[in-house]
């Protein structure tokens, strides 16, 4: 019996090591992120004392505070202490500064990049003059903090802001590893939201106001209940009462703040589409208008072909061997099915007469095999047609094919595919975008893009909440909204709320701890205006 009790309490030091504490044993697999699942699967392999094996973790920073991943890393040098060899696929600095050897690739996205532009030690990466991560690392690129808030209290008396400063409340034993004092502001502005008494999960009778017309950052350690108060009780409310939707809410006294509000978008990294002839043209309906613009060519007039022609949904112009796929899937009983190109098409997805059909000297086919930059160029003075590729290009994925099948996207790409069908339509304000972690899978250049977007969202007087860990994104938002102190049982309460110089002054607050030292950062560039 000791044996066995020295072997659950490694693995369980193990987990906790992983930055793992707030779940419980009996929590259903499915139920878990992806980044739970990988950093649970890593902590069997710690455990297990393995020696000369190759571990491959793909963005295992995903969905972790700075201080969790700061436990993470420690966990990785162990696997490599061990005797082993840990590659990880990662835009996280503190993970490059932890690296023994560093191989960025580049310069750019798509065709534009697919070679080593620096490899070597994190100095070397700094040094590489072709490397746009390392104009990151050297401060020559930045992601600035605004220099003008739309909240404007970098400091709080005085600035026309009510402050509570809440007693430390009875603490529980699994309360007893942090101070829970808080700083909680309440916006100036007249327009909010007020969720009161939520109660979901570890939600402690948790009483939130969110200012609208802002740029706002829910954060938090793992599992202190961000996705409990924003998905679970916000989006579920906005949904029902907002949109009409299907919602269930998880219990709280009262949400109010709704009337100055029109809709609710949540802009998750589901995918766009279930089938590979559903691809980001589509989504964003620029293959509409490519569409329409192949039916006006000489040739399609003369044939009498109609917009449906140049359909992938509608017989008659496509492939109707692979009906528009492209490819077949081939079953394989007992193991994961596999798509296999068309024989008859060869993977064009159209048959022969309508590739005969032509603009600029490319066929609807050809069109789909452009990447967005590319398109960009083709259609350069059809005004339509250019503004909505224009969105894609602005948010960062010059790189995707047109017709990419939406089945090989990454969860990032669909949601930065939303964000772009959103640019594209008219905005009359009054709208409320949520987003659950949209930097991940993103470099820093991304992310810098990415900011431009959801500024841009809230210029044109509409609501963003993100729940995000990224210190870039955090330093630059209009208020920040920050749960814990701990995860699980130890967290479930506001810590801090009000703009990032007031977080950062919180001791209780382990985002405002790490948030202090990146509004200290020197400034290079400036990011979306505020003002």
């Amino acid at each position: 019996a000791t044996e066995v009790l020295k072997e659950i309490r490694g693995r369980l030091g193990f987990l906790l090591r992983c930055g793992l504490d707030y779940l419980t044993l009996d929590r259903a697999a499915p139920t878990l992120s992806g980044g739970e699942t990988q950093r649970i699967r890593l902590a069997g392999q710690i455990g297990c004392g393995l020696v000369g094996v190759v571990y491959i973790l793909d963005e295992p920073s995903v969905g972790l505070h700075p201080r969790d991943n700061e436990m993470l890393l420690d966990s990785l040098c162990e696997l490599r202490d061990q005797g082993n060899t840990v590659i990880v696929v990662e835009h996280d600095e503190e993970t490059m500064r932890a690296a023994d050897h560093i191989v960025d690739f580049g310069p750019g996205p798509g065709v534009r990049g697919g070679r080593v532009v620096a490899e070597g030690s994190f100095e070397n990466i700094r040094n590489a003059k072709e490397s746009i991560t390392a104009k990151y690392l050297t401060g020559e690129l930045v992601i600035d903090v605004p220099k003008l808030r739309r909240i404007d209290a970098a400091k709080v008396e005085g600035l026309g802001l009510r402050v509570e400063r809440k007693p430390k409340p009875k603490r529980r034993k699994a309360d007893d590893q942090a101070a829970t004092s808080s700083l909680i502001t309440q916006p100036s502005t007249p327009k909010s939201i007020r969720i009161l008494g939520a109660t979901h999960h570890n939600l402690r009778e948790v009483d939130v106001t969110i200012p609208l017309e802002a740029f706002v950052c829910v954060t938090g350690v793992s599992g202190s209940g961000k996705s409990s108060l924003v998905n679970d009780i916000l989006w579920q409310v906005l949904n029902r009462d907002l949109n009409k939707g299907n919602g269930t809410p998880g219990p709280h006294r009262k949400l109010t703040g709704l009337e100055h509000l029109d809709k609710a978008i949540d802009i998750d990294q589901s995918p766009i589409g279930r089938t590979p002839r559903s691809n980001p043209a589509t989504y964003v309906k620029v293959f509409d208008l490519i569409r329409d613009l192949f039916t006006q060519l000489p040739d399609s007039k003369r044939r009498g072909y109609k917009p449906g022609r140049f359909s992938l949904n509608v017989c008659g112009g496509r492939c109707e061997a692979c009906e528009g796929n492209g490819s077949n899937k081939l079953e394989m009983d007992f193991l994961a099915d596999l798509w296999v190109t068309c024989p008859v098409c060869g993977g064009h997805r159209f048959n022969h007469e309508t590739l005969e059909v032509k603009f600029k000297d490319k066929s609807i086919a050809d069109v789909l095999e452009l990447d967005v930059q590319q398109a960009l160029e083709h259609f350069e003075n059809i005004a339509p047609i250019k503004k909505l590729l224009q969105t894609l290009h602005d948010v960062g994925l010059d790189y995707l094919k047109l017709g990419q099948p939406s089945p090989t996207l990454s969860g990032g790409e669909a949601q930065r595919i939303k964000l772009a069908r959103e640019l594209g339509k008219r905005s009359t304000g009054r709208t409320v975008y949520l987003l659950d972690e949209p930097t991940t899978g993103l470099h820093f250049a991304d992310i810098h893009r990415l900011l431009d977007v959801l500024h841009g969202f809230v210029n044109g007087g509409n609501t963003v909440i993100v729940v995000e860990h990224n210190l870039d994104v955090i330093k630059t938002a209009d208020w920040v909204i920050d749960l814990g102190p701990e995860g699980g049982s130890a967290g479930g309460q506001v810590v801090a709320s009000g703009p990032p110089e007031v977080v950062a002054r919180v001791s209780a607050s382990a985002t405002g701890q790490f948030l202090a030292a990146a509004l200290l950062e020197p400034r290079a560039t400036a990011v979306p205006s505020a003002s």
